[in-house]
């Protein structure tokens, strides 16, 4: 299967460039080509910054969808998500939308790890009274630094602060978490089922196409 995948996050280094279809690639087997939106080095981390994604990814969208077969943003703030979905004829799947629902399945109080205490995510509202609390690295704002010796350790630190909260479930509120293999990390630390977003995106593409084969057998 093809998948067009966007990051809302310009850069011209190709192992980031592609760590989020790498990880895709590994554990769904799809064939996945990347492409990043330009003019936004430090990628989506507030309201500003994800109104100005918002059409860069739609276009993105537009070109990428004719050589594949879904459309993945990752970007848990899903920027340009309903205008991809009003412009292209294969399915778009925000990596936000994805994880919010992956975290419902569990069962139990939801925990939120973003950037600082805040994010610019939908995944806090669609969770609703599930949600117990959102939390993130103190003194990251953006997405980049999550890269840092700092960003990692710090955001260990809000996990752990999420999990004496009262979180069963922990729910990555950014895809920059993925780039540093996170959710294995924390699983492992916590001892909870920690949701990753490009992974769940990939998921509900998989269960997508698995569906349409159950259809059509």
């Amino acid at each position: 299967m093809r998948i067009g995948l966007i990051r809302a996050l310009t850069t011209a280094d190709p192992r980031l460039l592609h760590a989020h279809g790498g990880a895709l690639e590994r554990a769904f087997g799809f064939h996945v080509i990347s492409k990043c939106i330009e003019g936004q080095p430090h990628g989506v981390y507030d309201a500003g910054s994800r109104a100005a994604a918002a059409p860069k990814v739609a276009d993105l969208a537009e070109e990428l969808a004719p050589d594949v077969d879904a459309i993945i943003i990752s970007c848990t703030a899903d920027p340009g998500l309903s205008e991809s979905r009003g412009r292209v004829p294969v399915p778009v799947i925000g990596a936000g939308a994805s994880a919010a629902a992956a975290a419902l399945t569990f069962g139990g109080a939801v925990g939120v790890l973003g950037l600082s205490s805040s994010t610019a995510s939908p995944i806090p509202q669609l969770l609703g009274d599930r949600l117990v609390h959102v939390d993130g690295a103190q003194g990251v704002e953006r997405t980049t630094q999550l890269l840092t010796p700092t960003g990692v350790f710090e955001t260990i630190y809000a996990a752990e602060r999420l999990a004496a909260a009262g979180a069963e479930v922990i729910v990555q509120a950014s895809t920059g978490l993925t780039s540093i293999g996170m959710a294995a990390e924390l699983r492992r630390r916590l001892g909870l089922p920690v949701v990753d977003a490009v992974m769940a995106a990939g998921a509900m593409v998989a269960a997508g196409a698995a569906s349409r084969e159950l259809v059509t057998a």
